[in-house]
């Protein structure tokens, strides 16, 4: 059973009750010893081709997908032979693979390898070290790795720590720095930070500037700001929308900014699975209301082929304030 993201790990202070807090931090003791102790320990490998990791140091909603999605564009129109690799998370496969957008579904490769097949060469694995090395010998010359900075066995050319840049609504991307499960660090701020070559900070293009408390925590570290934006408007009309994603209560915000005439929304766990009960009840739901079915695009790869028809998909991108900064950064890496 998939259960939602709690909202109070992002709350600027110590709202979960004191109980909840005392049962959990001990975990979260030994969550963060493993941790560090498997990064300490392991000598990573070159797998013979040079590797970006696209990661972050919280668990979901900072927008990794997207930020991997725009490297592979933008590296794949310089000719570098861009490829993706992502773990598969929700697919069966072990891989390594290379993902068939005709042949494979969310359930076999996981949602966001799905998603990402659609502009680039996209290889999942569990053992990411071996899917790097397929993706190698496959003709790659550069491997954007979605997710795995957590990950020491992969050798890296670049690492790059996204964050959620919207922090309105008393919401705060570190909640108060807790480690999981107290809040939604998978490790301490300066641990992460200590191996990030940069942070890209993912801000949606409604909100003027990144907050600059948020900025000011990333020190010495290069930060670079790229834009969450939509590619076309929302539907017209009355809509139901839902998202099971990270962060589900930021696609809400967001279709709302973007003029959707938003009558409800379902927030779902993230990489929820849509079986017929769930999507018959959403649409029992939005006819009531007299309203069309909108989700995210990663959401709308996971839906049955006969349902992809009846919900709308609203597809987002990032986009780099500065690409000449960030070019500087991936020549510095070798690339």
């Amino acid at each position: 059973m998939k259960l939602a993201t709690p909202r109070w790990w992002y709350a600027r202070g110590r709202r979960a009750p004191s109980i909840t807090r005392t049962l959990l931090t001990p975990i979260a003791w030994i969550w963060t010893a493993v941790t560090a102790r498997r990064i300490a320990r392991t000598t990573p490998t070159d797998p013979g081709v040079s590797v970006i990791c696209v990661g972050n140091i919280t668990l979901g909603g900072a927008g990794k997908t997207p930020v991997a999605r725009e490297l592979l564009r933008l590296l794949s129109g310089k000719g570098l032979g861009a490829h993706g690799l992502s773990r598969g998370h929700g697919g069966a496969l072990k891989g390594p693979v290379q993902v068939d957008p005709a042949r494979h579904t969310a359930a076999d490769v996981g949602d966001e390898p799905l998603m990402l097949a659609r502009d680039a060469p996209m290889w999942v694995s569990r053992d990411r070290l071996a899917g790097a090395r397929a993706a190698a010998a496959a003709g790659a010359g550069v491997v954007v790795m979605d997710d795995g900075f957590q990950n020491p066995r992969v050798k890296k050319a670049l690492c790059l720590v996204v964050v959620d840049g919207e922090t309105r609504d008393g919401e705060w991307p570190f909640g108060d720095g807790g480690v999981f499960p107290t809040g939604p660090m998978r490790e301490p701020l300066a641990a992460g930070l200590a191996r990030a070559d940069a942070v890209v900070v993912l801000t949606p293009s409604d909100l003027e500037t990144p907050d600059p408390d948020l900025l000011g925590l990333f020190g010495a570290t290069p930060v670079l700001i790229a834009r969450l934006e939509p590619l076309g408007p929302p539907p017209p009309g009355p809509q139901l929308g839902f998202a099971g994603v990270g962060k589900p209560w930021k696609v809400e915000r967001a279709l709302e900014a973007a003029g959707c005439e938003l009558v409800d929304f379902a927030p779902l766990p993230d990489h929820a699975a849509y079986d017929e009960g769930v999507l018959k009840a959403l649409a029992a739901r939005a006819a009531r209301l007299g309203a069309g079915l909108v989700t995210t695009e990663k959401d709308w790869v996971r839906l049955p082929p006969d349902w992809r028809d009846r919900v709308t998909a609203w597809p987002v991108r990032a986009r780099f304030e500065d690409e000449p900064a960030l070019w500087r950064l991936l020549a510095l890496a070798g690339l």
